[in-house]
């Protein structure tokens, strides 16, 4: 075998998304229920980018008990960082790495070859280490998400409307700027909207609405069989993802799919998961009032971190909820399958399946939580499987210790 030989071993098309440890547990509560490499950032989700750049089949190599959802691929593979966004750069750099290397920016390993038999990437710890001469694009905690956002719209845009053709505007109510700023896919309804792409495009995925007198400045995206609700104001660097209802106001924040803010309250500097829900008037504050850098809440150190930024708010893991006027200070953090309500501030961070709000908590029972998580997932015509219940309860009980009045009674 010539170890000097380029990509004729393990070619291309064929790519092992892995987890690093260290920035999978940065990136709680969202990678409880997802590879980092399934977190959308931009338009598309991470391994989506590299499956388009590279016409490339992906698999996954994570959490055991994420395994039967996000598999991994028989066969010798060449293993990327799920954490690292793709970019022409990125990807000329991986066409010169061989067999025998392994790519790394300081300690953090970006790619290596693994074989079938591998169960994790100790073996790229025995092969000539390279260093990365860049610097790459990383998500390595959750702020980053909404940090980068805005120019992985951009990216994505160019990306995945180059030589197409957008549809076309014909109502004649709705106001453009920029237009040559704006992609609209085939089935897309809009009546009586601005939309200002002058700062960035715009991106409105197929068989979306648009409602009466919203207001859209880009960068934005929204994505496959989302709604925009009447009078809806989204600022730039924000993601809608697939099959959600927004409005009210929105800005830089990044709703993975599935979920809904659909009326009014302020969304802003935030993250949301899937299958989330913000009852009427629910508020996060981004902004703290002395402008100090805003703490949230690290898995990693098990206490709050400074993220070393004036604007951050809401960071909402999978299936959580907000009952009407739940107000979320700066920089709280809403684990998986929580439901929060009633008057006043909660806590900053609340563990996931909580049940309650500022007056105290309790846990939400797993065989009450699925209630109604199949009844939600219904109503997007999406059934639960065998698999969500293993992952999710799975979740329940490896989150049990942060539920602290259950440790303690």
């Amino acid at each position: 075998m010539d170890s000097g030989r380029l990509f004729y071993f393990c070619p291309m098309d064929n790519l092992l998304l892995f987890d690093d440890p260290a920035i999978r547990g940065s990136l709680l509560p969202f990678t409880f229920t997802r590879p980092v490499a399934d977190i959308r950032v931009g338009i598309l989700k991470i391994s989506e980018k590299w499956r388009v750049h590279l016409g490339a089949e992906i698999s996954y190599l994570t959490q055991k008990y994420l395994k039967d959802r996000f598999q991994r691929k028989p066969g010798t593979q060449l293993a990327i960082n799920g954490a690292w966004l793709p970019n022409e750069q990125a990807i000329a750099c991986l066409k010169q790495l061989k067999e025998n290397q392994a790519l790394f920016f300081g300690k953090t390993l970006l790619a290596s070859y693994i074989g079938e038999t591998e169960k994790n990437l100790d073996s790229a710890k025995e092969k000539e280490a390279i260093q990365l001469d860049f610097d790459p694009v990383l998500i390595q905690k959750s702020s980053t998400i909404f940090q980068l956002n805005g120019a992985e719209i951009a990216s994505d845009f160019k990306l995945i409307t180059e030589g197409r053709e957008s549809a076309l505007i014909t109502d004649p109510h709705t106001k453009v700027y920029a237009p040559e700023n704006i992609f609209i896919e085939p089935g897309a309804v809009i009546r009586a909207a601005v939309l200002n792409a002058e700062n960035g495009p715009i991106y409105i995925g197929k068989n979306t609405e648009i409602q009466e007198g919203s207001l859209i400045r880009g960068p934005f995206a929204l994505c496959e069989g989302s709604t925009v609700n009447m009078g809806a104001k989204l600022r730039g660097d924000t993601t809608v993802g697939p099959f959600s209802k927004v409005g009210g106001e929105i800005s830089n924040s990044v709703i993975f799919g599935y979920s809904n803010k659909g009326h009014e309250g302020f969304l802003g500097n935030s993250v949301i998961g899937e299958w989330c829900n913000l009852g009427a008037d629910t508020n996060t504050s981004n902004l703290k009032n002395n402008y100090a850098s805003v703490k949230i809440w690290d898995y990693t150190k098990g206490s709050f971190a400074d993220t070393g930024l004036q604007f951050c708010g809401l960071m909402m893991g999978d299936h959580a909820k907000s009952g009407i006027n739940t107000m979320f200070n700066t920089g709280t953090v809403v684990g998986v399958g929580a439901n929060i309500f009633g008057g006043g501030y909660p806590r900053n961070f609340i563990p996931s399946f909580s049940w309650g709000g500022r007056e105290g908590m309790s846990t939400y029972q797993f065989h009450k939580f699925k209630e109604t998580a199949i009844a939600v997932m219904a109503r997007r015509k999406v059934e639960w499987t065998k698999k969500d219940e293993e992952i999710l309860h799975w979740i329940f009980e490896l989150t049990k210790t942060y539920r602290i009045w259950e440790t303690s009674s």
